[in-house]
């Protein structure tokens, strides 16, 4: 295993690779969460009318920038939330078994759960104000704007602009559906990944490789969607408003079902799921690449005393 900061670099690379696929479905499930936002199904207009008309409608417009907005904000979050996520995920694990199994070994799911919850969380919190200007940025049309809309000119701005007019604050508003939505994600994403590769080698005979990791990663991406799309939505809209559109999450849940039912906190969905299973398959992939990269290079180059300390 590498070191705590080995992990976090590991887990920072893989993402960025990961986003860059991905990117483009984010951007269309943000404008499908956002389209007709407190507006009854009668009079919401449809702009957007799923995953592939996303797509088609704003290259048509935009082009391929279009789609990549936000594409330098998401590279930053996702060092920080997945570096957190999986740098932490392994040392908050063995500290909580040691402490009630004296056992660091011992795999236990209800530890498993609450160490990728804590680490997401964690993450989660630490790059919310790029998370915030990457959703404004990604739902900034022109031509066809949906939400409330800002013109900021890129990442440096908007977090420029957020901050000389809203403050500290205001770079972290929606935290809490952002903590939220990831506890909800990391809580499932590794457990659900380690407990599919376990079977995978027990029942079927699988040997560790890229196979093994596709078919484990593919589990746990469609199991994170599935628990972490409804508080998506909410924090899409938390970041994206303008004011006090809504006071806090169960606020903005309450309007949006009030307004939209129920199935308005699956909006974009399937743009979500075309984004999170590649996205989940290619990070946690490339994270079993890039740990033994790096703790190769680590085994190479740091002597065992610093090892320890970091």
């Amino acid at each position: 295993m590498s070191t705590t900061t080995g992990a976090f670099i590991a887990g920072g690379i893989a993402a960025c690779g990961a986003v860059t696929v991905t990117h483009p479905f984010e951007t269309v499930k943000i404008r499908l969460q956002l389209q007709g936002e407190l507006q009854s199904k009668l009079e919401a207009p449809r702009l957007y009318r799923g995953v592939f008309h996303g797509v088609s409608v704003i290259l048509k417009n935009e082009g391929p920038r279009g789609l990549f907005r936000g594409i330098g904000a998401a590279y930053v979050y996702q060092m920080v939330l997945n570096g957190c996520r999986l740098g932490f995920y392994e040392p908050l694990r063995k500290a909580a078994t040691t402490a009630i199994f004296r056992d660091s070994a011992v795999q236990s799911l209800g530890v498993n759960i609450f160490s990728g919850a804590t680490s997401g969380i964690l993450g989660a919190a630490a790059g919310s104000p790029f998370f915030l200007v990457k959703t404004r940025l990604q739902s900034y049309s022109p031509f066809l704007p949906v939400g409330t809309q800002h013109g900021y000119r890129n990442s440096v701005d908007g977090l420029r602009q957020i901050g000389s007019s809203e403050g500290i604050k205001g770079l972290f508003r929606g935290v809490g559906a952002a903590m939220v939505r990831t506890g909800f994600g990391s809580s499932v994403q590794l457990p659900t990944y380690f407990f599919a590769k376990r079977r995978l080698v027990r029942h079927l005979g699988m040997s560790e490789g890229p196979a093994l990791h596709l078919a484990s990663s593919t589990a746990s991406g469609f199991v994170v969607c599935c628990v972490m799309h409804p508080p998506d939505t909410i924090m899409s809209r938390m970041y994206n408003q303008t004011g006090n559109l809504y006071s806090g999450v169960f606020d903005c849940l309450s309007k949006t079902v009030k307004t939209e039912g129920l199935l308005a906190i699956y909006k974009g969905f399937f743009a979500h799921l075309a984004r999170i299973l590649p996205h989940t398959v290619l990070t946690l992939s490339l994270a079993e690449q890039t740990n033994k990269l790096v703790r190769r290079f680590e085994d190479r180059m740091l002597p065992p005393k610093m090892k320890e300390k970091i």
